[in-house]
């Protein structure tokens, strides 16, 4: 269940996100090849959570598929994560003036992943995370190997044969600092989808 609402959620946001910036934008956010490989790194952060620590509280009472709670989990988490999307296409077009397609679609390769495996562990419990709710250290391990590779990878020859361009260090604040404040707004609209619709994952 995690896997499968992280995944909609996700993926149901970036696609939002991709459709409204193929609107606004005069390139396109992100060619085909470099959504793919961005998709399958963090499908591989995922792939991790089978071996994840399960709360207590989640395993007092037998669970079932319930289409009903996926769709709602995904139409109220997916939006939230494009909002930071569109954030972010906010201040490369408006603060730093970007022009330059590969750029952008750099930034946003790497903003992606880093996000995405870090909103993973936000989602992954319904408490706290780090604090109150530990993930197993392969599922660390693996967010934090993988969000390296995704911030390196535009600097390296395959990098290159997709796409990428090596960025300004002036844009990490946007891949680091950006996806950290989309934890805290994530952790509040937990909060807020618990007290609707009594469940999380």
């Amino acid at each position: 269940m995690k896997y499968i609402k992280l995944s909609t959620s996700f993926n149901f946001g970036e696609v939002v996100s991709v459709i409204i910036a193929s609107v606004i934008l005069p390139f396109l956010p992100e060619t085909p090849i470099q959504l793919l490989v961005e998709g399958l790194l963090y499908d591989f952060g995922q792939l991790t959570l089978p071996f994840d620590n399960v709360d207590d509280e989640y395993l007092k009472e037998p669970r079932t598929f319930n289409i009903k709670s996926l769709k709602n989990f995904m139409l109220f988490m997916g939006p939230l994560s494009s909002a930071f999307d569109i954030i972010v296409f906010s201040i490369l077009l408006l603060v730093f003036k970007l022009k330059d397609a590969a750029t952008f679609q750099t930034i946003w390769f790497s903003y992606s992943i880093v996000s995405n495996l870090l909103g993973m562990h936000i989602i992954r419990t319904s408490k706290i995370p780090f604090i109150q709710s530990n993930a197993h250290k392969l599922v660390y391990f693996s967010s934090i190997l993988l969000a390296i590779i995704g911030v390196i990878i535009p600097f390296t020859w395959f990098g290159k044969l997709i796409g990428l361009v090596p960025i300004h260090y002036i844009y990490m604040p946007i891949i680091i600092f950006v996806p950290i404040l989309y934890c805290f707004i994530a952790m509040i609209a937990k909060k807020i989808y618990i007290k609707k619709y009594s469940e999380w994952i």
